[in-house]
């Protein structure tokens, strides 16, 4: 067999930064450090900082007052960040740039009057966020039978923003369906989406085509993982999507030449070196990476000595 990786793949530069945030801040202040939610969906990171002294919490009003407090890359609402304020906790904010992005969008349609509809998955993080980011009522859409089923008022201005882990592939029938039913609905252009979403998702594409099976290496509840098995299983190739090594199961790869490796943005490469190294086990002989994109994105970290939360 052989071992084809995708390229790019893991990390994305917002992944990268909330990580290096939650470190930092160990480093400056020590443990504790609370998080609020998992800082990236991803088991293994999670467990690699709380090792460290990170404090993963799901309910804001259980850090106690004036710690140490991150909020995660997938951005929180105005409601947590008024809760974290009546606690006096002291903020590193690791939201992503680009969903800080989709948050400032929602903001500016909310202060002109728009309706405002959100292209995403009801109950993921940062979906959440962004319904909280105004104090308004968002309408969430995840199908074009949502589309129908929407009753905005014809009286006010619409748009749309999308969640930033679905690609233009991804919302591109809904927002069809939208512009269909409310011709005049605004929304962001192409150079607003998240870019490693687009970036991992072509190339998956381009993997799939030259292998026998396709393996993504990512966490369950990643909402980008998911996605990247689902785009390379709609190539007409068996997608299988693991957390780590060990649940690589050998009977997948009966009757395969070409392995195809990948990782969602939130996967570290060290579970794909795992992988890698498993599969040598089972026989691979040989490996190459595809040329593909080499991403080159940063973003600044912000304050690592915070006060009390604005």
């Amino acid at each position: 067999m052989e071992t084809l990786l995708a390229q790019p793949r893991g990390f994305c530069a917002g992944v990268s930064r909330a990580i290096e945030i939650v470190e930092q801040a160990l480093q400056i202040h020590g443990r504790p450090v609370y998080v609020y939610h998992e800082i990236v969906h991803n088991g293994y990171v999670v467990r690699d900082l709380a090792n460290r002294g990170a404090v993963f919490v799901d309910d804001i009003d259980s850090i106690p007052p004036g710690s140490i407090t991150v909020f995660s890359a997938h951005g929180v609402s105005n409601a947590i960040v008024s809760r974290a304020r009546a606690r006096q906790l002291r903020i590193i904010d690791a939201t992503c740039p680009l969903v800080a992005k989709v948050h400032q969008q929602v903001q500016r349609y909310s202060r002109q009057g728009f309706e405002v509809v959100v292209i995403g998955d009801p109950g993921h993080d940062e979906v959440e966020g962004t319904l909280g980011a105004v104090d308004m009522p968002l309408h969430v859409v995840t199908t074009t039978a949502d589309v129908d089923r929407l009753q905005l008022d014809p009286t006010r201005q619409h748009a749309y923003v999308t969640q930033t882990t679905l690609s233009p592939d991804d919302t591109r029938a809904i927002i069809d369906a939208l512009q269909a039913r409310y011709p005049q609905i605004e929304g962001p252009d192409l150079g607003d989406i998240c870019y490693a979403t687009l970036n991992r998702q072509r190339a998956v594409r381009e993997l799939a085509a030259q292998v026998d099976v396709v393996l993504v290496v990512g966490a369950r509840n990643s909402s980008n993982s998911n996605r990247l098995r689902e785009v390379a299983a709609q190539c007409g190739v068996p997608a299988y999507l693991i957390e780590e090594a060990s649940e690589l199961e050998p009977v997948w790869l009966e009757g395969a030449d070409i392995i195809g490796v990948t990782a969602g943005a939130s996967a570290p490469e060290i579970l794909v070196t795992a992988l890698r190294e498993r599969l040598v086990e089972l026989g691979a002989g040989s490996e190459r990476q595809l040329p593909g994109l080499r991403e080159s994105v940063t973003f600044r970290l912000p304050q690592l000595h915070p006060r009390e939360v604005a």
